[in-house]
């Protein structure tokens, strides 16, 4: 699975596919451990790799200290490591709304001072767009420059527009075509316009990477980290103008800006937390707990066969290629039963 999927997830914990590997066969070594060579062979990974997964995840709090000098330390319970880690994001998180709520200040500040003032000289790296079609034209060409990355942050309100809720001119697909990432976050309440959300859907199977958020603080699109474009707050408004902004000062301060609204928000075709059942929710706690077949369905009065196929749906549901990530999914998400 690429970066758009899982990876994606597991990185956003501050770690990579080694660490993973790592953790997910320390679960299931039997006592005694074997030695730090014996993993790395069973792994297929070097020796050097290994040790630098293993003091990852003890810096992350996912295993024990080692016994000895050459042993293997042993994992820490799923659902305790990500518990732990997650108090640890979400205090990190709080200090970049303190910092999005500044930058979001700051833009609707200058973007109001030079909007006041589009008769005089303008410093290099600021224009102003004025009317839909200008506007219509210059997203357009910034999109067909791109060579690396397109962001946006997308939110209502919304001109005349294809079934997907994006502007007619705009295609955020066709750069993914020619290989340049493409990342749209997109405010929640823009899904319920009609279409928009199957709309959206469509271009994430495009190669699009959609996320959802609450409440994003402006509308903008930046194209290779060089050069941002702020629509008009009213896309409706004929006379609306547009701010194109390539100075790096003000790009120091957008950039950043949409990576923070790109951290909180939650990738779209997620399950809802109001599709969870109580018994979903407690068995994806097992899960990341490390609960056996038997014992879960000890625990629910079920049938083991019944037991494997809600985990297999819910592993479908969540995106997840292995039991172990589908309870880390649900951590993320909130959803384990305290």
């Amino acid at each position: 699975m690429g970066l758009t999927g899982w990876d994606t997830q597991w990185q956003a914990l501050g770690l990579g596919a080694d660490e993973l590997r790592v953790y997910e066969a320390l679960l299931d070594i039997p006592e005694p451990h074997p030695s730090r060579t014996a993993l790395a062979q069973s792994l297929g990974l070097t020796a050097r790799r290994v040790t630098n997964a293993l003091d990852q995840l003890a810096e992350h709090g996912f295993t024990h200290p080692a016994r000895g000098a050459a042993g293997l330390p042993a994992a820490v319970a799923p659902a305790t490591a990500l518990r732990n880690l997650i108090h640890l994001r979400q205090a990190e998180v709080l200090h970049r709304s303190a910092e999005l709520e500044e930058l979001t200040g700051s833009v609707d500040r200058i973007a109001a001072q030079l909007l006041s003032s589009v008769n005089t000289p303008r410093a290099t790296g600021i224009e102003t767009v004025r009317g839909g079609a200008a506007i219509a034209a210059r997203v357009a060409s910034l999109l067909v420059s791109a060579s690396e990355e397109v962001a946006l942050l997308d939110r209502p309100p919304y001109a005349a527009s294809r079934p997907d809720g994006m502007p007619a001119p705009l295609d955020v697909a066709e750069p993914v075509r020619r290989g340049v990432r493409v990342r749209v976050a997109v405010d929640r309440e823009g899904l319920s316009f009609q279409g928009r959300a199957r709309g959206l859907g469509d271009l994430a199977v495009q190669g699009v990477q959609i996320r959802v958020g609450t409440d994003l603080p402006t509308k903008l699109i930046t194209v290779d980290r060089r050069v941002t474009l702020l629509p008009p707050t009213d896309a409706a408004d004929p006379t609306a103008s547009a701010l194109v902004v390539s100075d790096s000062l003000l790009s120091n301060a957008l950039v950043p800006l949409f990576e923070s609204v790109w951290e909180r928000a939650l990738p779209i075709g997620s399950v809802t937390h109001n599709q969870i059942t109580d018994e979903d929710r407690e068995l994806l706690t097992m899960l990341a707990s490390g609960f056996k077949d038997e014992a879960m369905a000890r625990r629910l009065d079920m049938h083991v066969h019944t037991v494997r196929r809600r985990i297999t749906r819910l592993m479908h549901d969540l995106n997840a290629q292995t039991r172990f990530q589908a309870g880390v999914q649900a951590a993320l998400r909130g959803w384990l039963t305290v």
